[in-house]
């Protein structure tokens, strides 16, 4: 990807997280990236099109580390779910605006193309994280879990801490003022909850 081409993904983040997808336009975020209309539209053909381009960038690193920790024969699937949580979790906080902006198009259920983009493209990862604890229960080291279930518990975890800096402060019972995605001891406590979760849930005793 060119760094032109990044850079403009990048601006449309910023442009879809302050005013969303329907009300941003493409004159907007050629404005915002500083770039001619023309050109983003050499890059991307439509507003549509620049979304798909955004979610495959997005989805591209962690489908990689995803692919890595598949193949690995040297780690147990506890230690994959390790690894899977420290690269989420680090690339969701770093990565907040986006991780908003999907959550918003799949809740809005208003533009199906789009969700039918968003699920094509990340049901992938889903399924890799599916495939590693069903390896694990069928192996024995895992308890026989709903391993469907079990995931949308963890990713309801990453929802209901990011998509609300004022309900993650009410539940942590921290100030107003307070970023927890800023705060590094924070994202480690995620970190170590997640990986309690998963290893109370899965392994057998």
């Amino acid at each position: 990807m060119t760094d032109k081409k990044e850079h403009i993904i990048n601006q449309a983040i910023e442009l879809f997280a302050e005013k969303g997808f329907e009300g941003s336009s493409i004159r907007e975020l050629a404005a915002k990236a500083e770039v001619n209309v023309a050109m983003v539209n050499y890059y991307f053909g439509s507003k549509e099109k620049l979304f798909e381009a955004m979610v495959q960038q997005k989805a591209a690193y962690l489908k990689g580390v995803l692919e890595d920790l598949t193949k690995d024969t040297t780690l147990t699937e506890i230690e994959k779910l390790d690894r899977i949580i420290e690269s989420y979790v680090n690339r969701i906080f770093t990565n907040r605006k986006f991780h908003r902006i999907i959550h918003q198009e799949l809740m809005m259920n208003q533009r199906e193309s789009l969700q039918d983009t968003i699920v094509t493209i990340l049901s992938p990862n889903a399924a890799a994280i599916k495939s590693i604890i069903d390896a694990g229960i069928k192996k024995g080291t895992f308890k026989k879990v709903d391993s469907p279930l079990l995931m949308a518990s963890v990713f309801g975890t990453f929802n209901q801490v990011l998509l609300s800096k004022k309900m993650c402060n009410k539940l942590l019972d921290k100030n107003p003022d307070y970023v927890p995605y800023e705060d590094p001891k924070f994202k480690k406590r995620l970190i170590d909850h997640l990986k309690d979760l998963l290893r109370t849930y899965l392994l057998k005793n």
